[in-house]
């Protein structure tokens, strides 16, 4: 998927090396590189199993689960995913770095723990938590009225089921502009001028949610604004058609943007994104395993290092309901 794609150059400021020694890592065959057009492109996945590798453990932590093929669907009510909840596995929903990361160290303990991801992500995969269609999700949910995560959701969303949320990372959020910002785009009441047209997110997503959130808290409504009804389904493909000139903004984590000529990034808000399981299942070898992970030293390392993510309240545990 293009927003799992990193250029050479991202690749060298994550590993703190010269371009140049990409460029030798990939041509030894130590790094794993696609062709996109005429660039070389690293997967994330390809990325964190190389850094894990090439740091000093008691055993390297194997590479993550591949994702689906492009035009393969795992729904997380697919019989595959079921037969893992039946089967005391783990069905993880979202699609971020963080949660190839946290794969990665799930599969290195060894205990056989199945594993399956899902790509609902936020809303949609608490919804599929509390249909019991998954046993892991994740979200990064902005609540208007109490200006707060993930949690206001969770407990709306999840009635009469008692959950635990556990702080994966934090990432800065804002908007996507035009190179040198010819449009003067400051911040959310320019989504109201008449001469600017946004981009949107797909329904369920955390961005689109926090759209709709400031849309809400100004009063407005988004089918009255150009370019509500263009959606996308990521980060980069939002930034890529702000840098096209076909909007003239949009909305995304500035992680997943960098590198990526023609727009520029105006920061706004510090987003959460956490897991979120059934506190009756927290006792379960396999969410014993994964609470063990999320909260070590090891995976927050790998989490500010690797992702990008800051990590000042990675392994917080907050109970709802």
């Amino acid at each position: 998927m293009e927003n799992d794609l990193l250029s050479v150059q991202e690749v060298a400021a994550v590993l703190k090396i010269a371009r140049n020694t990409v460029y030798e890592l990939i041509k030894r065959g130590e790094l794993k590189a696609v062709k996109v057009g005429k660039q070389l492109r690293v997967s994330r996945a390809e990325l964190g199993r190389y850094l894990a590798q090439s740091q000093p453990a008691e055993r390297p932590l194997p590479s993550p689960p591949p994702a689906p093929a492009q035009g393969e669907s795992h729904p997380a009510g697919a019989l595959r995913d079921e037969t893992v909840l039946r089967g005391g596995g783990l069905v993880i929903c979202g699609k971020d770095m963080v949660l190839d990361i946290l794969v990665a160290h799930l599969s290195a303990l060894g205990d056989a723990i199945p594993i399956f991801r899902s790509p609902l992500g936020s809303y949609n995969g608490i919804y599929a938590l509390y249909q019991g269609r998954v046993n892991v999700a994740t979200a990064h949910l902005w609540d208007g009225d109490t200006d707060t995560y993930n949690l206001p959701y969770v407990k709306k969303m999840m009635p009469g089921v008692p959950c635990m949320v556990l702080r994966l990372g934090q990432r800065m959020e804002g908007l996507y502009v035009r190179a040198g910002n010819p449009k003067n785009i400051t911040g959310w009441e320019d989504f109201l001028r008449r001469d600017i047209r946004m981009v949107n997110r797909e329904k369920g997503s955390g961005v689109r949610v926090l759209i709709d959130e400031k849309l809400r808290l100004m009063g407005r409504c988004g089918e009255a604004i150009a370019g509500y009804e263009t959606e996308l389904n990521s980060h980069l493909a939002v930034a890529a058609h702000v840098a096209a000139g076909e909007a003239d903004v949009g909305v995304g984590a500035e992680l997943k943007m960098r590198g990526l000529e023609g727009v520029d990034f105006i920061p706004l808000q510090l987003e959460c994104y956490d897991a979120v399981i059934r506190r009756s299942d927290a006792e379960k070898a396999p969410f014993r395993a994964l609470i063990d992970v999320i909260t070590s030293e090891r995976f927050r390392y790998e989490v500010e290092t690797l992702a990008g993510f800051e990590t000042a309240q990675t392994g917080r545990i907050f109970n709802v309901g």
